[in-house]
């Protein structure tokens, strides 16, 4: 029988957590502010929010894993196991950690505490893998950059440890994590937690005087116009783009096949829908590789709808042959849709709910609802504002609508079709996250 993986999920807050068990994963990933990679959009800061979190995944039967993989300066070694110690009493699963010091000192305050090791660390090998192994870590969390290969030789020379890969979201373009690009523009440091994702800003390229090394080319930021970076590059290529973002959803029967223990999704400043989609798809995906059937190229589709910089499967990798290309384009692109609200109560007298409007969408339009209990298409043919009055468009973000919909549970995600190209988000998480 085939080792079941975990499917591992973002949370930024109470309902994203829920959203992620509703609709598929095993576990969640979250952190305080202070000491993991993200200090915006994180609603657990607060103890008695991480409580009822905690409580929630395991009233469930799921986990909860705790982020704590920033890389400290002093000051935050010192006050590290003092601030922890409630926290750790709250019985998280795991935390996820990145400093040798702070493992250190969380094995000595913690000893019955299961550490996994966060991608900041870079994990690129199996001696890697195995001394972290010989100080007490369950779970390494590899380093991105890996390919299908590597992970398969970490997995023979380190049979006993837990491997952890990401499977979808935002890429960094540093090496996993490890970027100063942030800190140099804007003096936020994402190895803090404050990342202000400098690699996705507009920047203009513009020609330098030459000198007797060729040409010099000049970058420019768009609110920064008289702020000119000289960028050189060499035979690798420049470090200053904006990445493509993860998705290898095609390839989970083979990662499961390696014996991979927890595939993960990043994102834990991302909407809810953002989480049920990805949850939902990476479920599917997982349980057909289990049960040995085929991959399903709607999955692909289905993805297509998320806002994102265009796709790409990462370095697992490293030359797509001829057969992969046309099995990447075999899905329909019919499939694309756009986040456009989500149920907030159930009317069952009246056989309708009241949607939260996140993008506006019209009477005719072709639905999608993402529900838990099993997704449902329609065609909208009624729509009514919160006075009861018939209307015919939802106008977008900050109005409330009532629509015809019976839905199993009692929340759902709605999604119009369209064929126009997924949306790019301005605004989104450096690939920091665990």
């Amino acid at each position: 029988m085939k080792k079941i993986p975990e499917l591992l999920a973002p949370a930024g807050s109470l309902q994203m957590l829920r959203t992620a068990f509703d609709f598929g994963a095993d576990a969640i990933y979250a952190g305080q502010p202070r000491y993991s990679l993200r200090v915006r959009n994180n609603d657990f800061g607060k103890i008695e929010v991480l409580k009822q979190g905690i409580d929630t995944a395991h009233d469930l039967g799921k986990k909860f894993y705790l982020v704590s993989n920033l890389l400290p300066h002093g000051g935050k070694t010192r006050t590290y196991i003092k601030d922890m110690d409630p926290v750790i009493a709250l019985k998280p699963d795991a935390i996820i950690m990145s400093d040798p010091g702070l493992i250190m000192m969380a094995r000595e305050a913690w000893p019955d505490m299961p550490i996994h090791l966060s991608v900041q660390a870079n994990t690129v090998n199996g001696a890697s893998a195995k001394f972290w192994r010989s100080v007490g870590i369950s779970r390494v969390i590899l380093s991105r950059e890996l390919s299908f290969d590597e992970i398969e030789e970490v997995r023979q020379d380190c049979p006993e440890m837990e491997l952890e890969v990401f499977v979808h979201g935002a890429l960094c373009i540093a090496y996993s994590g490890r970027c100063l690009l942030s800190g140099y523009m804007s003096h936020r440091d994402s190895n803090q937690g404050a990342c202000t994702n400098a690699c996705r800003w507009d920047y203009k390229v513009k020609p330098g005087q030459q000198n007797q090394s060729g040409d010099v080319v000049l970058l420019q930021e768009a609110k920064r116009p008289d702020d000119l970076m000289p960028m050189e590059e060499d035979e690798h290529g420049t470090y200053i783009m904006n990445s493509k973002d993860l998705r290898a959803i095609e390839h989970i029967e083979k990662l499961t096949a390696m014996g991979v223990d927890s595939f993960k999704i990043e994102g834990r400043t991302k909407s809810p829908y953002y989480v049920a989609r990805t949850a939902q798809a990476y479920r599917a995906a997982i349980d057909d590789a289990v049960a040995g059937r085929p991959f399903n190229t709607a999955l692909l589709g289905n993805l297509e709808g998320l806002a994102n910089r265009g796709y790409t499967d990462g370095f697992y990798e490293r030359h797509h042959d001829k057969e992969y290309q046309l099995y990447m384009r075999g899905y329909s692109l019919s499939g694309r849709s756009l986040y456009v609200g989500e149920t907030l109560e159930v009317d069952e007298v009246n056989g309708r709910v009241k949607v939260d409007v996140k993008n506006r969408f019209s009477v005719g339009d072709k639905l999608e609802i993402l529900d838990p209990k099993g997704n449902q298409d329609l065609v909208l043919d009624a729509m009514w504002n919160m006075s009861g009055e018939p209307i015919t468009v939802a106008p977008g973000s900050g109005h409330f609508v009532w629509i015809p919909l019976k839905i199993k549970g009692q929340k759902a995600y709605i999604a119009r079709y369209t064929n126009e190209p997924a949306p790019v988000e301005t605004e989104s998480a450096c690939a920091t996250c665990g």
